[in-house]
C-alpha cells in the first residue's frame, strides 16, 4: 500500500465504508430491503385508516358543517316545504339580546362549577377512605357506584318524589326536627340548588372510580419513604398524595365540567327550567328554541355557540394537563 493510498483510506469516514458496502446500486441495503417499501407501508396505513376517517367525517364533520350553514339561514315552512333564506350574522347578534340565553348561560356556569366541585371533594374523600380499607373494598365500591347505574328517568322520578312538598321524604325527615316543609323544586331560591344536589348524587360515583383507580396506581415506595421521614397522615396527603394525583384530578375535573355544561335531563325531569328562569340552562334553552318554538336557524346558531364554549373548556383542560406533564 502506497503512502497516498494509506492517506486516502485514513481520510475516509468509518460510516462511509459501511454505507457503501451496505447498499447496492439499486438502493437496497445489505438485507435486500428496498427503501420504497416505506412508501408502500405508508400507503397501506392510509388505506386501512380511510374507512374510519370517512365514518368520522360522515358522522361528525358533515353534521357540524350543516349546523354552521343553517345558523346563517332562516327556515320557514309552507305546504310541507322548507324555505331557506340567508340572514348572515343576525342569529348570532340575537344571542346577545336573548334574556333566556343569558339566564341559561349564567345558570349553567353556576351549576357546572358547584356540581363538579361537590363531586370532586366527595369522590376524593370516598376514594381515599376505600383505598385504606383492607377487607370489603369490593363491597364498598359496588355500593358507591349504584347511583351511576340508575337511568336518568328513574333518577328524576326518585328525587321528584323525595323533594315533593306534600309527602316527600326530605320534608318529612326535616319535620322530625321541627323544620317546616319547603317546596324545594318550586321555589326560585332552592330549585337550582336541588338540581345541583341531584347531579352530585348521580355523578359522584364516576369521579370516585377515577380517583380510586388513580390512588391504587400510585407508587407505594414514595409513601414508605414519607413514613420513614416521619410524615403524618395529613402531611402525606398534602405533600405526597395530592401532588401525585394532580393529573388524574385535572382530567376528571375537565371531563365532568364539560359533561355538566351540557346538562339537560335532570333539569327537564325535575323542574322544566322553572320556576321562572331559575333553573334555565343552555341545553334546555336550546331545546325550547329549536324544538318547541321551531326556530331551526336560531337554534343552530345557539348550538354553534355552545359547541364553541365547550371547545374552549376542552382546550383549557388539555393545556392544563400538558402543563402538569412538563413539571419535574
Amino acid at each position: 500500500m502506497t503512502t497516498s493510498q494509506a492517506s486516502a483510506r485514513a481520510a475516509t469516514p468509518p460510516g462511509s465504508a459501511r454505507s457503501a458496502a451496505g447498499h447496492d446500486a439499486s438502493g437496497c441495503d445489505a438485507s435486500g430491503y428496498d427503501a420504497s417499501g416505506r412508501g408502500d407501508q405508508r400507503l397501506w396505513r392510509w388505506i386501512t385508516f380511510a374507512p374510519a376517517l370517512a365514518m368520522m367525517v360522515a358522522l361528525s364533520v358533515l353534521p357540524i358543517a350543516n349546523l354552521v350553514v343553517t345558523s346563517f339561514q332562516n327556515i320557514t315552512w309552507a305546504d310541507g316545504q322548507a324555505t331557506r333564506s340567508w340572514v348572515g350574522l343576525a342569529h348570532y347578534r340575537a344571542l346577545f339580546s336573548d334574556n333566556l340565553f343569558a339566564a341559561g348561560l349564567s345558570n349553567t356556569v353556576i351549576f357546572a362549577l358547584a356540581a363538579v366541585a361537590g363531586q370532586m371533594v366527595l369522590a376524593f374523600a370516598m376514594a381515599l377512605m376505600v383505598s385504606k380499607i383492607g377487607r370489603g373494598r369490593v363491597l364498598y365500591r359496588a355500593i358507591f357506584i349504584l347511583p351511576l347505574l340508575i337511568p336518568g328517568i328513574v333518577i328524576g322520578a326518585i328525587w321528584k318524589l323525595m323533594l315533593n312538598f306534600d309527602f316527600g321524604l326530605v320534608n318529612k325527615a326535616l319535620g322530625l326536627f321541627g323544620v317546616m316543609p319547603h317546596d324545594w323544586l318550586g321555589s326560585p331560591e332552592t330549585a337550582l340548588l336541588s338540581v345541583i344536589v341531584v347531579d352530585i348524587w348521580h355523578w359522584t360515583p364516576f369521579c370516585f372510580l377515577l380517583f380510586l383507580a388513580g390512588l391504587e396506581s400510585l407508587p407505594q415506595d414514595v409513601f414508605e419513604a414519607a413514613k420513614m421521614d416521619g410524615a403524618g397522615p395529613w402531611q402525606e396527603l398534602a405533600y405526597v398524595t395530592l401532588p401525585l394525583m394532580v393529573p388524574t384530578i385535572i382530567v376528571t375535573f375537565a371531563f365532568r365540567l364539560i359533561v355538566a355544561f351540557k346538562v339537560f335531563d335532570e333539569v327537564y325531569l325535575l323542574t322544566g327550567g322553572g320556576p321562572g328562569t331559575s333553573t334555565e340552562v343552555l341545553s334546555f334553552t336550546l331545546y325550547q328554541r329549536f324544538f318547541t318554538e321551531d326556530k331551526a336557524g336560531y337554534g343552530s346558531a345557539m348550538s354553534v355557540a355552545i359547541i364553541f364554549l365547550v371547545s374552549i373548556l376542552l382546550v383549557v383542560a388539555i393545556s392544563a394537563r400538558r402543563g402538569t406533564g412538563r413539571q419535574p
